[in-house]
């Protein structure tokens, strides 16, 4: 699978999703679906053919995690949509796939078979995949917080809030089970469960930032602003986690160094 094939998938999906993006403008909201699920098949298909041309799953690197978080992003959208006839979400999912896309196609790497040996392990797919099915979840309950601190107080509704609250109940659990099976995994290749790496501490940061989430609003329900607010730090977190810790000074020597490449 080589950087040409994957550049005019992405073109592919810029017609179908970006084209949805522009029926949602129009109010033509199921045609809008239709574009989504069909550029979303594209690219369920595209991984399941790299995968098997690379004979490894396609979780090594920071590129390929952001073709799983494009996967998943339409999904929870369309999900959404079909539940609570959220719009915007749809509209925010789409683009915000899109644009890990267009990093992709911006900075494009060679889809390589190598795996490393500390990869070959029976806990690197679900350890990752978790993750990306967290990740995903809380980006969308993000973009839920995010419209509640623009709107004002008074017009908030609380199927928005109870939408927020859900996103980030079903995004901690595989987010904890991300963290387990990443010690599982630690302990069968490392032979320790925890070492404070600077990933495993930033993970763990981030685990903790949507736990505080949760028992705030469980606490002090009546403050919606300041728990929005709590959920956007805790998406930052979340962003810093997976990208900024990876190419940071402090990172050098970790053992998760394998994903910058």
């Amino acid at each position: 699978m080589n950087v040409m094939v994957f550049q005019n998938i992405f073109w592919l999906l810029t017609c179908f999703w970006l084209l949805s993006i522009v029926l949602i403008f129009f109010k033509k909201n199921k045609l809008a679906l239709i574009f989504t699920a069909m550029g979303t098949l594209v690219l369920i298909t595209f991984t399941i053919v790299l995968w098997i041309q690379m004979e490894r799953p396609p979780m090594r690197t920071l590129g390929e995690t952001r073709i799983w978080y494009a996967l998943l992003l339409p999904v929870i959208g369309m999900i959404i949509y079909g539940k609570w006839n959220y719009t915007w979400m749809l509209f925010y999912t789409n683009l915000m796939a899109w644009i890990f896309l267009l990093i992709n196609y911006l900075h494009p790497e060679n889809f390589s078979k190598t795996l490393m040996p500390a990869l070959q392990s029976i806990w690197f797919v679900p350890h990752v995949l978790v993750y990306m099915i967290a990740y995903a979840l809380l980006a969308a309950s993000s973009i839920v917080a995010l419209k509640n601190l623009i709107q004002k107080e008074s017009s908030l509704s609380i199927k928005s809030i109870l939408l927020a609250d859900q996103l980030v109940y079903l995004g901690f659990s595989f987010l904890t089970f991300g963290l387990l099976f990443g010690a599982l995994w630690a302990k069968q290749v490392w032979g320790h469960y925890w070492t404070w790496d600077p990933k495993e501490v930033w993970a763990f940061l981030t685990w903790m930032g949507y736990l505080i989430y949760i028992h705030f609003r469980f606490f002090k329900p009546l403050e919606i602003r300041k728990a929005n607010t709590l959920l956007s730090i805790a998406f930052a977190i979340l962003i810093l986690c997976w990208f900024w810790v990876n190419y940071s000074p402090i990172a050098q020597n970790s053992v998760h160094t394998y994903t910058n490449y």
